[in-house]
């Protein structure tokens, strides 16, 4: 396989401004016999549905403490990276003290500090004898910034909640070892199935050295495969719009693309736009892309055959393109490696025979993670615009599926 003009991730976010907890999102009352009542507003799952969360008051005091409920916190305040930090993992750290939160912080990229150095920056001095939480074990390495390890000694913490031990092999357990070395009381394992959901990707590439592959396509209410989203799902806010901000990559039709430019796009505001990957096979296939904008054609790689690539093709003229003798899904995924990609969105839209022989071998080689299926709120009858029954993918079975109601339609997501 050639690889011409390798694109590295495009990060954009600024690292964030903290301060502390008089001025920060969260907001405490003094109610009669209570000392503090915390609240905090309606928190959203992952595509916009709202859910209650626990809303915390009683006497202040150490011992009342509730790991699990800033646990909770970290991974709420981590995901304002989402999008972000790949290939690194998104990373949330509150600091208490008194039963008062005095410092919080987030990984927000790669090369910026972890998130236990802005939250430690945001408690300053009321770190001391504090008990810091954080949702992925602390580094106990040098890589592009210091250990979290020595920096949490340093501030003299005299606890640390630790979600989930890191599976990158330079940190696991070893931030922790060293921690309890010196004194500090460790707990790990709070909430630990939330922060595993929270870098599901980034774990599968730690344990196997691949992508995170996700598959999601729409169903209409007889099961058909249709070629839509539902209302404003790719709006910003809507569970498609946010679902791009999550992927590094994402694969689809070279016929999306010829049909009035429909291109992929997060619309969340300072959105990190996946890589979208085309495939073009045989001599006979035709991409008719339209004139793209420089932002998308920058954001645009072309799996192509070895005998296209003599053709003169002025619709891909600049794009990056990707040679190999047949197209497969290993090439893809050899190539989201070498980008140091976490995870990769199939989505079918477009033409789905254009992915067909993707989800057989992907079927074979069990390399699909995860699922995501848009049932939409009618009965499709016939079999145009793309409307298919999908048996590429014939003896899959997915585990844990849940419903998410997204306004008229409802999502599933599952695992494989």
């Amino acid at each position: 396989m050639q690889i011409f003009g390798l694109l590295a991730p495009n990060y954009n976010l600024t690292p964030p401004n903290f301060t502390l907890d008089h001025g920060s999102s969260r907001t405490e009352f003094k109610v009669g016999p209570f000392r503090s009542f915390r609240a905090l507003p309606f928190r959203k799952n992952d595509y916009g549905a709202a859910r209650r969360i626990r809303i915390r008051c009683g006497v202040s005091g150490d011992h009342e403490i509730d790991d699990g409920y800033y646990i909770r916190r970290c991974v709420e305040i981590a995901r304002k990276a989402v999008g972000c930090t790949s290939p690194n993992p998104m990373v949330g750290c509150v600091i208490v003290k008194d039963g008062k939160v005095v410092g919080e912080g987030f990984h927000p990229k790669v090369g910026q500090p972890h998130a236990e150095v802005f939250a430690l920056r945001d408690a300053g001095d009321l770190a001391e004898d504090a008990t810091a939480y954080v949702s992925l074990e602390p580094c106990n390495h040098y890589g592009r910034t210091p250990p979290c390890t020595e920096a949490l000694l340093k501030a003299k913490v005299k606890r640390v909640v630790v979600g989930m031990e890191d599976p990158n092999p330079i940190v696991s357990s070893k931030g922790i070892d060293k921690l309890r070395a010196a004194g500090v009381e460790v707990t790990v394992g709070v909430e630990e199935e939330l922060c595993r959901n929270l870098n599901e990707a980034y774990i599968h590439q730690m344990l196997t050295g691949r992508s995170f592959v996700t598959l999601r396509y729409s169903i209409a209410l007889n099961g058909q495969v249709v070629n839509q989203l539902g209302e404003g799902a790719d709006k910003s806010g809507g569970y498609y719009s946010k679902l791009l901000q999550e992927y590094d990559a994402v694969v689809i039709s070279p016929a999306l693309l010829a049909s009035k430019l429909s291109v992929p796009t997060s619309q969340e505001p300072g959105a990190n736009q996946p890589l979208r990957i085309i495939m073009s096979r045989g001599l006979d296939s035709a991409l008719n892309i339209p004139s793209l904008p420089s932002d998308i054609r920058s954001k645009l790689v072309v799996f192509s055959e070895r005998k296209r690539v003599g053709e003169p093709d002025p619709s891909i003229a600049g794009v990056e393109r990707v040679v190999s003798d047949k197209i497969s899904l290993n090439d893809i995924l050899e190539y989201c490696q070498l980008q140091r990609f976490c995870n990769v969105l199939v989505d079918l839209r477009g033409n789905i025979n254009d992915l067909e022989g993707l989800l057989e071998e992907a079927a074979e080689q069990n390399a699909l993670q995860k699922v995501l299926v848009e049932v939409l709120p009618f009965w499709d009858g016939n079999d145009i615009n793309g409307s298919t029954q999908l048996t590429a993918l014939k003896g899959l079975n997915a585990k844990n599926m849940k419903p998410i109601v997204v306004r008229q339609s409802i999502v599933l997501v599952g695992y494989f």
